[in-house]
């Protein structure tokens, strides 16, 4: 489930092409749209998401999210105009952005039980603003439960840092924010915002990959024992992720535990001394028990991912959005479990939707779905999402 804020676009185009109006848009809209592609009927319900509708929605958009068939929450305001952002881009697809009309910001006090019961939540904020977040969000879930009076599991926190914000001045700011997240996830420029760098290869002019990793290198090894991870998103180069890795404890099996000598618990080292136990005092439970068995060694992870339609740059018709659609399916594969690299894999082939027109993409049934309400019965611009991931799944070689 995502919880997010919605408003519409204008988007301006180089001549000769003419600018667009009325466009559903927004960094939240296109985040739940990342979720619900992913969540077909009935597990749409599970995207989450908050607008505030002023007093020129058109009713032409409403009748757009209302087909999704996500627990969208609408709020009228009549007393004010809905957000408006307006987008533009130069001959090199670099681009402007700004509100038209003031907008309205979403606190941890505007969501709902069912919205803070939220397995994930994508914050797109400053840093500071993100750990104010984090820590109201995680202070209002203290009292919830679950639907079977168990404690709410973690949150997973992924946080999209705001572009004016990713300045060397606000480094110190951010490397104070990872500890309470869960994944950071800059574009190329932001992330090099924040190195004072350009992000750019000085010869070509291309983004530059060797920057990326090094700039992900330093961020990691300014925060060697916090657990968090990585994905910069990198336009037509894909999605580079990293994630720090470390010693974890796996599940107790079956794997009868040995008790340490008191040697090894105090004292100096012995020529009989158990080094990798020794090590592991970090993992000893209360009676300074400790198995060999249980001690696994996470490597981390330092890949990159292409961009779906990386072989194919003509059915890139309008890159607006694109990210943000790659967060919500990314954070929506994580809530389901799923691994980092395959959660990446999810939010490449939601953005690839997303790019191929102006605007959201299409929602349609497939002509020979025989199964209402199955998942595979819908597509979205004539293609089932299933599908464009089991291709690229294969593409990428993955075996989950």
């Amino acid at each position: 489930m995502t919880n997010v804020i919605k408003y519409q676009d204008e988007i301006e185009y180089q001549p000769p092409q003419p600018p667009v109006r009325d466009i559903l848009g927004g960094a939240g809209t296109y985040s739940a749209l990342g979720a619900r592609l992913f969540s077909p009927p009935p597990l749409s319900n599970s995207v989450g998401w908050i607008i505030d509708k002023g007093s020129d929605f058109p009713e032409a958009l409403e009748d757009l999210i209302s087909s999704w068939e996500t627990s969208v929450l609408i709020r009228p305001t009549p007393e004010r105009l809905t957000t408006r952002g307006w987008n533009g881009y130069d001959e090199h697809q670099n681009r402007a952005f700004r509100y038209m009309t003031p907008k309205k910001r979403l606190t941890a006090e505007d969501l709902t039980p069912t919205l803070l019961a939220s397995r994930s939540f994508h914050l797109i904020c400053s840093p500071t603003r993100c750990r104010e977040l984090v820590t109201e969000i995680r202070a209002r879930r203290s009292g919830l439960t679950s639907a079977d009076g168990s404690p709410l599991p973690r949150p997973i926190f992924i946080w999209e840092p705001v572009p004016d914000l990713c300045t060397p001045d606000e480094l110190l700011n951010c490397t104070n924010t990872l500890p309470l997240i869960d994944i950071i996830s800059p574009n190329h420029s932001e992330l090099a915002g924040f190195m004072g760098d350009s992000g750019l290869d000085p010869e070509t002019g291309e983004i530059s990959t060797k920057a990326i990793e090094r700039a992900c290198e330093q961020l990691l090894g300014s925060m060697p024992l916090q657990s968090f991870a990585i994905v910069v998103r990198a336009g037509e180069k894909g999605c580079y992720l990293a994630r720090n890795g470390g010693r974890k404890r796996k599940v107790p099996g079956k794997q009868p535990k040995r008790k340490k000598p008191s040697a090894l618990l105090h004292g100096g080292l012995q020529p009989d001394t158990d080094m990798e136990a020794l090590f592991a005092g970090l993992l000893q439970d209360p009676e300074g028990m400790v198995a060999r068995e249980e001690i696994e060694v996470d490597p981390g992870v330092e890949r990159w991912l292409p961009a779906y339609h990386a072989g194919s740059p003509e059915r890139v018709v309008d890159p607006t959005g694109g990210g943000n659609t790659f967060l919500g399916a990314l954070a929506v594969a994580l809530a389901r479990g799923k691994t980092l690299e395959e959660a990446a894999a999810w939010g490449s082939v939601a953005a690839s939707f997303a790019i191929e027109q102006v605007g959201t993409p299409i929602l349609g049934k497939a002509e020979d779905s025989t199964e209402e309400g199955k998942e595979g019965g819908e597509t979205w611009n004539g293609v089932r999402v299933d599908d464009r991931f089991e291709e690229f799944k294969n593409r990428l070689a993955f075996t989950s």
